[in-house]
């Protein structure tokens, strides 16, 4: 891998745990208890991180 390919891996990853931690501080906040909360950030950041893959490997 290049270093350009590596850079937006991180990038991406990145962004999908910064999706996670909003959605998991929005359920949280929204009256979800905190294990609930922290099982729908999970869930967000790994449906982003999943998109991101399959957009990379689509445009490959």
């Amino acid at each position: 891998m290049s270093t350009l390919q590596v850079l937006m891996l991180l990038l991406g990853l990145s962004v999908a745990l910064h999706i996670g931690c909003a959605a998991a501080l929005t359920a949280w906040h929204a009256g979800a208890q905190p294990a609930m909360a922290l099982m729908i950030g999970a869930s967000a950041t790994g449906t982003a991180c999943a998109l991101y893959l399959a957009a990379v490997s689509a445009y490959q």
